[in-house]
């Protein structure tokens, strides 16, 4: 039985040992948290996902839930891009080519500034609080092709718990 399968089958037992029994509340307040933390920065990880590509709203919404598995539906992207928008941090286009005619979104220069200064802010929070900031690339350099925002958002998909 694989290490999942494993603990899957101890949280579904009637018989579970006193060890294990923290642990189910322990991804309760993982859970808790990473829920709590994209709310705080869903503007910052839609910039991000814009930043890879540009992407209608309904790309959007099934990228966040498949990355990390917590829905956003139309009621909050669809504002939130508007939002963006009207701010100048995102630009729209209606696409034609499609039966379905869709707003595609893009980042903007503004954008992109906003996430440099989003990974800016978050290394000098960790370093603050004393833990390991993002990763910048070799000797500190900020490496242009890689999203400014993607080593925050590969930390929170790995800390997302696999039960």
């Amino acid at each position: 039985m694989s290490a999942k399968g494993h603990i899957v089958s101890m949280f579904n037992s009637k018989t579970v040992g006193h060890k294990y029994k923290g642990m189910n509340h322990m991804v309760n307040n993982s859970k808790e948290v990473q829920a709590k933390l994209m709310k705080g920065l869903l503007d910052l990880i839609v910039l991000q996902l814009l930043h890879t590509k540009p992407m209608h709203g309904y790309q959007v919404i099934t990228r966040i839930r498949k990355s990390f598995g917590v829905y956003f539906g139309p009621s909050t992207i669809y504002p939130l891009l508007n939002t963006l928008e009207k701010k100048g941090y995102v630009k729209s286009e209606w696409d034609m080519s499609n039966e379905r005619p869709r707003k595609v979104y893009t980042l903007t220069t503004e954008g992109r500034g906003l996430l440099n200064f989003t990974e800016d802010s978050l290394n000098f929070i960790c370093r603050k609080i004393g833990t390991p900031g993002l990763s910048r690339g070799p000797a500190g350099e900020n490496d242009t092709s890689t999203p400014a925002f993607h080593p925050f958002l590969k930390k929170i998909e790995r800390a997302r718990p696999r039960i």
